[in-house]
């Protein structure tokens, strides 16, 4: 059984996440930590609990899922898994950091590339990863179907959905990868998302505004 640890981070409210199971071996999902007592308490919550990081798991490569990636990278001695249309967003990472006026962003590269159907394996959890385009080119999702949870990133939230007004973003490709992809999944799986608080698929099906019928 997968064990699910979010933390907040950043002025963004990013949830970074540490999967683990019983064999203590885990992975970390979107690295948001920006600043350094931060990536401290990740560190120390991984070391505190005997966890062997096997890697970082990337939704999609916006600046405030990834600030805390190559620390993570090095701290740990892993490597970063994407969707290969995230890597224009990846490479300009020092750039948008600029714009909004962060300072000290260390850029990652990835090693590793997801497609559509693959799936993720570390101890004894399985992840599926399925496409959701739309909030970015190479929006992925990460199913456990063994604990009936999906981490979301920046598609689906509670009772909200993903931004589109950003480059290379569209709505109308967001909602379809919503109800085409997110919406298969059976009502009582338990979604996880970039920002705010889990929910259900259920839930969403029922009562998010801009998903209605």
């Amino acid at each position: 059984m997968a064990t699910i640890r979010s933390f907040v981070f950043s002025p963004f409210s990013e949830n970074t996440y540490v999967l683990s199971d019983e064999t203590r071996e885990a992975v970390v999902i979107d690295p948001g930590c920006y600043t350094q007592a931060e990536k401290e308490q990740l560190r120390d919550y991984i070391r505190n609990e005997g966890l062997t990081v096997k890697a970082i798991l990337l939704t999609h490569a916006h600046l405030d899922h990834i600030f805390g990636a190559a620390y993570v990278a090095r701290t740990f001695g892993v490597e970063v898994y994407m969707h290969p249309l995230e890597e224009p967003i990846l490479a300009d990472f020092e750039t948008r950091c600029k714009l909004w006026g962060i300072p000290g962003c260390e850029p990652v590269q990835a090693s590793h590339y997801f497609e559509e159907g693959d799936t993720f394996s570390f101890g004894n959890t399985v992840l599926e990863i399925i496409h959701v385009p739309g909030h970015a080119p190479g929006h992925v999702a990460f199913i456990c179907a063994q604990d009936r949870m999906v981490i979301s990133g920046d598609c689906l939230f509670h009772r909200s959905i993903g931004r589109t007004d950003l480059p290379m973003g569209d709505y109308d490709t967001l909602i379809r990868s919503i109800k085409t992809k997110l919406f298969l999944l059976p009502d009582n799986y338990r979604v996880y998302a970039g920002h705010m608080q889990p929910t259900t698929i259920g839930e969403e099906k029922k009562l998010n505004p801009f998903l209605q019928p």
